[in-house]
């Protein structure tokens, strides 16, 4: 018995996930019965690596949707539209899908999932975060009989590898960029990475899975790479800590309903942390539980080989349940989406974390002791306060905070750029996990 698969996309990932499916030797079973029907491409003229019939390429995406022949299509063009219509047409013409769109799956997941169900097909995204981590799976599968509080990720790999060259070679931001976009490790444009959006499309697929309920994307806090420096990360360094972007969900109530923080930010993670150790373009995403306790899942984020990996487990799942005579409308609850209800994400002037804050200060007597009261008045307890040296005629002086409230602190903040003129300046601030 064959399947067949329609392919939206031959670029990278498209590419390696058919070059898995034409070589099946060695690999399992169940790849041998799946059959590349139609590809669905932008460009009849461009090159192609892989050796499929030109009879069996298109431009008519469309139509590869809504082929009465194929039972699985596979959406690897990535952007919201025409993707987005596209996973919709294939629902409503019975086919499962299969996708790598972390994107769509942010933004319109309630939509997708909504008509899938009724449609009594799958959506499987393990390719959607991670690249060839498996982590979908296991959120839904075999971490399902644990109490989740909290998904932690480095899960964008052209950020982590900025900021592992910027540790390494002690540069700045913008001169790790370049470096990275002439390398390929970065796109022409880098916004989607840099400012965090990719990473945030992320987290709300893995917050979804391991809370159980839907997260609307717009209520992510996100920041980006952009204002970490060199310095931050040299005192960073001598403070005992690493600079990583991550991406988090945790639960902070569980009554009367359950109430998430879910954020991305640069964040200070102490050098004996999991997370703190892992460079270069790797993802690693880190779950706790109860009773598992904690668990990290890490490998890399990106590129066609691992992607690719990720795509054709997917089609092979569909298969499996397809070759055991499932019958629409009877979706497998561990592989479907069924919860309904979306999760309140608290504001996130309610985190409750340590803060690393750096200030330029004229040197003048009693500089530390005005940032002491300014932190004070506020109810900021500091952990410490140190002189670091100067910048010119000014004073660098770096300040940790204990676990304070986020709203506290930043009350703290907008009074000293009020109150302290030009004496005191802000260089940066960023969060300590």
């Amino acid at each position: 018995m064959t399947f067949k698969v329609g392919l939206l996309g031959l670029g990278t990932v498209g590419t390696g996930t058919a070059e898995i499916l034409l070589n099946p030797e060695g690999r399992y079973p169940l790849v041998q019965e799946v059959e590349i029907a139609r590809v669905g491409v932008r460009s009849l003229d461009k090159p192609r690596s892989v050796p499929i019939p030109s009879e069996l390429i298109t431009t008519d995406l469309e139509a590869i949707a809504t082929d009465p022949e194929i039972e699985i299509v596979v959406e690897l063009i990535g952007g919201l539209e025409p993707a987005r219509s596209l996973i919709l047409k294939a629902i409503a013409a019975g086919k499962h899908v299969v996708t790598a769109n972390k994107a769509v799956i942010a933004r319109y997941g309630d939509e997708i999932y909504t008509a899938a169900n009724r449609a009594g097909v799958y959506v499987m995204q393990e390719a959607a975060v991670g690249g060839g981590i498996p982590i979908i799976k296991p959120l839904k599968e075999s971490l399902g009989a644990n109490r989740i509080a909290r998904v932690t990720g480095i899960v964008n790999g052209t950020t982590n590898y900025i900021l592992t060259q910027m540790t390494q070679a002690g540069a700045d931001f913008a001169d790790v960029l370049a470096e990275a976009q002439k390398l390929g490790y970065a796109e022409a444009d880098p916004t989607a990475d840099v400012d965090g959006l990719d990473a945030a499309d992320k987290i709300a697929i893995l917050a979804s899975l391991a809370f159980g309920g839907r997260i609307k994307r717009e209520d992510i806090h996100c920041e980006g790479i952009r204002q970490v420096s060199a310095a931050d990360i040299s005192y960073a360094d001598k403070l005992g800590f690493g600079i990583k972007l991550l991406a988090i969900a945790q639960q902070i109530q569980s009554e009367p309903e359950i109430a998430l923080q879910v954020r991305v930010h640069p964040t200070l993670v102490p050098k004996d942390h999991p997370l703190a150790s892992v460079n270069g373009a790797y993802n690693a995403i880190l779950i706790e539980g109860e009773p598992i306790g904690q668990v990290m899942f890490f490998g890399p984020g990106a590129g066609s080989g691992p992607t690719a990996s990720a795509v054709v487990s997917d089609i092979l799942c569909i298969v499996g349940i397809l070759k055991s005579c499932q019958t629409a409308g009877s979706l497998n609850p561990l592989l479907g989406c069924s919860h309904q209800e979306y999760h309140s994400v608290a504001p996130l002037s309610e985190l409750v974390t340590r803060f690393y804050a750096r200030f330029l200060c004229g040197d003048r007597p009693g500089v530390i002791g005005h940032l002491g009261t300014y932190f004070g008045q506020n109810d900021v307890s500091l952990e410490s306060v140190v002189q670091i040296g100067f910048q010119g005629d000014l004073a660098e002086i770096v300040v940790v905070t204990h676990n304070v409230r986020e709203g506290n602190f930043r009350q703290a903040i907008e009074k000293i750029k009020a109150e302290s003129g030009d004496n005191i300046s802000i260089a940066s601030v960023l969060r300590v996990f």
